[in-house]
């Protein structure tokens, strides 16, 4: 009869290993049950991991193909996750916990996913392995997380913290992403206006101009030019198509990992938006491996989890080269120095960190700070745009206006001699 190791949590909420003898793992499952355990992971002494078990061997992979789900938002993702933390601080097993949030959650993505997590977890997988089964709903992070909370035995803590680091970075990109609303209604409206002008005020003012029969001057055929080419020559329908095609070309540059490293690079280079971008980035990737090595998930493992969730292609590469520096025996600190990619102040901090220790408390201390002054730097664009704006809008305007009536001073100074 097959030997089955599992791990499994008791009735008063501690995790506990074992092992017991049985003919399938249906039975296994029982006989752990019959014990007074909830298995959360189980498999096959003899044989190892069966396929399709989400690396567990557990019994959901006799269930055919994984049903997966999509994209959650992260606030009710966030809400789902300080929620789940609370009731195994309370020391309510997981799978029951997992029941209460389902049938709580309004009818969505994120009450299935639930659901389908509680029957992985029943069925014998671990919790981290059952979101895993899920990479759209829950990223690596997210799963990396959990797993070193069940490793640890501190799932709630673990939770906790992941809660908050999602609330914190989702505020940050809410912020950004906020700043740049009023620029983008400005320049539209601007774009509307000046169309509106070149293709029905302007034309009107050609056929004037044509029966003065005066030579215009060149600002002033310049702007019929502009409207010319607006009306006869479909010129709008490039204007239009032109902010489409650079989603299509950026999409397309983004499959592959040049393309999209030569945008992210552009992207740092920006004026205002390029620091506002960097500091955000340093404060993501401090911010994420901080708090996986809190939790106390190996270095090598945090770092490449925190590349693969950096957001820009620039500081993955850098934290990748990191990695491999880590693997030969080397520090943190000195490869980000060699990248460039980071500020002094942030290589010192987390070189004292190393070397006292605390560097996921160093890390946090860095993203806390990067956090503000991000928020400053978001605050000052957003100040400095609106003057800029009213001025460009005023200089496109007055342009218009000089050029259509500049030919009328010159016919009024004819007739005035």
């Amino acid at each position: 009869m097959p030997t089955y190791m599992y791990e499994a949590m008791n009735s008063v909420g501690q995790a506990v290993k074992g092992s017991v003898d049985a003919s399938s793992n249906e039975e296994a499952i029982a006989k752990i049950r019959q014990m007074g355990n909830f298995p959360t992971k189980i498999k096959e002494k003899s044989t190892g991991p069966k396929p399709g078990g989400g690396g567990t061997g557990g019994t959901s992979g006799s269930k055919g193909p994984a049903r997966r789900v999509g994209k959650i938002k992260v606030k009710l993702l966030t809400q789902f996750t300080r929620q789940l933390s609370t009731l195994q601080d309370a020391g309510l097993p997981i799978l029951r916990s997992l029941r209460i949030l389902q049938e709580q959650q309004k009818p969505g993505m994120l009450r299935i996913a639930i659901r389908l997590v509680a029957e992985d977890v029943e069925s014998g997988l671990s919790l981290s392995d059952s979101f895993a089964r899920h990479p759209k709903a829950f990223d690596r992070l997210f799963v990396n997380m959990i797993r070193a909370g069940e490793i640890g035995g501190v799932l709630d803590i673990i939770l906790q913290r992941l809660a908050d680091f999602m609330e914190k970075a989702d505020r940050l990109k809410r912020k950004i992403k906020g700043a740049m609303v009023y620029p983008i209604a400005v320049i539209t409206a601007a774009f509307g206006i000046v169309a509106g002008l070149l293709v029905f005020v302007v034309p009107k003012f050609e056929t004037i101009f044509a029966d003065m029969g005066e030579k215009l001057p060149s600002v002033t055929r310049m702007l019929l030019d502009m409207s010319k080419w607006m009306v006869e020559d479909n010129g709008w329908v490039y204007l239009i198509c032109f902010p489409f095609f650079l989603i299509l070309l950026t999409k397309v540059l983004r499959k592959s990992q040049g393309g999209a490293y030569f945008l992210d690079a552009l992207k740092l280079k920006l004026p205002v938006f390029g620091q506002i971008t960097s500091k955000s980035s340093v404060a993501r990737f401090s911010r994420t491996l901080g708090t996986l090595l809190a939790a106390g998930v190996p270095i090598l493992d945090a770092l490449n989890i925190t590349a693969e969730t950096a957001g820009n292609e620039v500081y993955t590469k850098a934290l990748r080269s990191v990695r491999e520096s880590i693997r030969e025996g080397e520090s943190i600190a000195k490869p980000l120095r060699q990248a460039r990619v980071v500020d002094p102040m942030v290589s010192n901090m987390i070189d004292v960190g190393e070397e006292t220790g605390e560097l996921d408390k160093m890390l946090e201390k860095i993203a806390e700070t990067y956090d503000e002054e991000v928020e400053v730097m978001v605050s000052g664009m957003v100040s400095l745009l609106e003057p800029v704006m009213v001025i460009v809008l005023g200089v496109i305007v007055g342009f218009i206006v000089v050029a259509l009536f500049m030919p009328m001073v010159g016919m009024m100074d004819a007739v005035s001699k």
